[in-house]
């Protein structure tokens, strides 16, 4: 039986590496190297976050064809809530063996020695781009694989649009025609512009400023900047001007609902969107344009999560064999082609291109797009940026920078 003293601990533990990667005294140093499976046949567990029905029978349709090949099994298991599930396997030393691990959580398991380095394995690792490949490095080692990559672009109702008077010559190239035409949108329980309160949309607009919250090297907070400044009052004004609203001030949960059920005639969102409108609105009609250019040009945020192998798996090299056929760039289109989302290999992406004319947005994008901040503890720096950018349109946005500075500073000081 286990007690309460031990539950208390476990708990405390994974806790704890939630917030900074604890290993659970497992030696990333290689010291207590786990002893390897070598037999010919091995048993892998995958532990995944689904968007969706789509996405979980695409990853167990890819694990039995790889099992098939290879002569190993693949057991696909859901998570419920990944990061609870991860910390918990970790702390109680039974993670699974390969696992999303999401971009924010990223250099908290790195830094803990719960990830299995295995970017040196990879030959072709340069197909991946630079800026996917810094995401998931650390103390200068690609670590693991991008399994695939979104942007966000601008997302038009083409009804509402056309209603509006406008045609695709309107679709706006700067923050003024975006604030032109989101003032002729609005009006009829329409709103013209509707995201969500969260830095991960309207981050782009400090990209376009030529602003961003930490320097390229992620070892100083750049936040408390006139360029940031800029893009919080421009946004401020429209919310101002009623042309822009938060998702939840039109009772809708997300941008992509907001578009399908007519309260908003643009929404900022990523390439996932398009999964969702052909499950929830499959009549609502919809173009993808860049996002327009502010006073630095264009701007547009990057995401994606990796292929994690746990460093305390007895099956490393069969975990990073399964990786490496998972993103293939065969295996990354059936990806896409399944669930919507774009290859993270550049070669495959100018395939999807090509296959999919209306993504070319999404896709262009990622030549320009700003990654994820990965530094270890500010995941937790990021939530209250979030929280506090739920109140812009009052607030003073250089008050929200410069606490968004002094909380960034503290855990760059703590992380390194």
């Amino acid at each position: 039986m286990v007690t309460r003293t031990a539950v208390a601990a476990l708990a405390a533990c994974a806790a704890l590496l939630a917030a900074t990667g604890c290993s659970s005294n497992f030696d990333k140093d290689g010291k207590n190297e786990p002893a390897q499976d070598t037999t010919a046949k091995q048993n892998l567990t995958v532990l995944i976050a689904t968007s969706g029905d789509a996405e979980t029978q695409a990853v167990k349709k890819a694990a039995a064809a790889y099992a098939k090949k290879s002569g190993n099994t693949v057991d696909v298991q859901v998570a419920k809530d990944m990061n609870q599930q991860l910390a918990q396997s970790f702390a109680g030393h039974k993670p699974p063996d390969v696992f999303y691990v999401n971009s924010d959580q990223f250099a908290n398991y790195a830094k803990g020695g719960s990830l299995y380095a295995y970017g040196d394995e990879i030959s072709d690792a340069d197909d991946f781009s630079e800026q996917l490949r810094t995401s998931f490095s650390y103390d200068g080692k690609l670590v693991c694989l991008p399994k695939d990559t979104s942007t966000l672009a601008l997302t038009i109702n083409t009804e509402l649009w056309k209603k509006a008077g406008l045609t695709e010559k309107d679709y706006p190239k700067t923050w003024a025609e975006l604030k032109t035409v989101a003032d002729k949108l609005t009006g009829d329980g329409v709103t013209g512009l509707v995201t969500s309160d969260e830095f991960q949309r309207l981050g782009v607009f400090m990209r376009q400023t030529g602003g961003w919250i930490t320097d390229s090297g992620q070892t100083k907070m750049t936040a408390d900047s006139k360029e940031n400044a800029e893009a919080l009052s421009y946004v401020q004004s429209l919310l101002k001007s009623g042309s822009m609203k938060f998702a939840k001030q039109v009772d809708t949960s997300w941008g992509g609902e907001a578009l399908g059920k007519g309260k908003a005639a643009m929404t900022i969102e990523g390439n996932w969107l398009d999964g969702g409108m052909k499950l929830d609105y499959p009549d609502v009609k919809y173009a993808v344009a860049p996002l327009p250019s502010g006073p630095a040009g264009q701007g547009t945020l990057a995401f994606s999560n990796c292929w994690g192998v746990a460093a305390e798996s007895a099956h490393r090299a069969a975990g990073v064999d399964l990786v490496k056929y998972l993103t293939s760039a065969d295996q990354q289109l059936a990806f896409a082609d399944a669930f919507g989302v774009m290859p993270s290999r550049t070669s495959a992406l100018k395939t999807y291109a090509a296959q999919e004319p209306h993504a070319k947005a999404w896709v262009d994008g990622s030549a320009y797009a700003q990654g994820p901040v990965t530094i270890a503890g500010f995941d937790k720096v990021l939530s209250q940026f979030n929280t506090d950018l739920q109140s812009l349109r009052t607030a003073d946005p250089k008050k929200i920078l410069a606490d968004l500075q002094r909380n960034g500073e503290q855990a760059i000081a703590k992380g390194n």
